[in-house]
């Protein structure tokens, strides 16, 4: 019953089956252990997804196969009254069919792979996992506002990571 959502939720982190796999069984065990000490304030469901989303993460530090790059090399400069050094073209709005689409994820999936653990955790659990920012705050153990700036500064690092790919008149 749990483990299909489970199983999604890791490999949102993890790209590898056999890694996906390897924590969703780490996840059970995890939880089987630890069964006395779920006190039923929030659901079970609930209860499994947060030991899911620790057991991907702790399987991806141990295992990481792609090198981190430095968040504050992605993010953009500006001048001193405020405007952007290099705001770009815009991207192209391009029709895309099932092979690019599969492509494009591959793409986004690989440069958040290579932001920092905490940035590449936070845009995960805001924006893939839709989890909002109070809990996102709650289970990382900082204050909201942490949430949001670091969850600013993934966003634009992934962005400078992807705009080679989608300026206008890219190949």
């Amino acid at each position: 019953m749990h483990s299909g959502p489970l199983f999604a939720t890791i490999q949102r982190y993890l790209h590898h089956e056999d890694d996906a796999w390897d924590a969703l069984q780490e996840t059970f065990l995890s939880a089987f252990r630890a069964i006395g000490r779920f006190d039923g304030r929030s659901t079970l469901a609930t209860w499994l997804h947060r030991i899911a989303v620790n057991a991907a993460v702790m399987k991806w530090r141990s295992r990481r196969r792609t090198s981190i790059r430095s968040i504050d090399d992605l993010l953009p400069s500006y001048y001193d009254d405020g405007h952007r050094r290099d705001p770009g073209p815009a991207w192209g709005s391009l029709p895309l069919d099932r092979i690019e689409v599969a492509e494009m994820r591959e793409l986004v999936r690989q440069c958040i792979a290579e932001l920092p653990d905490i940035h590449r955790e936070i845009l995960i659990l805001r924006d893939i996992e839709e989890w909002d920012t109070a809990t996102v705050a709650t289970h990382l153990d900082i204050e909201e506002g942490a949430v949001k700036t670091r969850l600013h500064r993934a966003r634009q690092a992934l962005r400078t990571m992807l705009d080679p790919y989608f300026r206008e008149g890219s190949p």
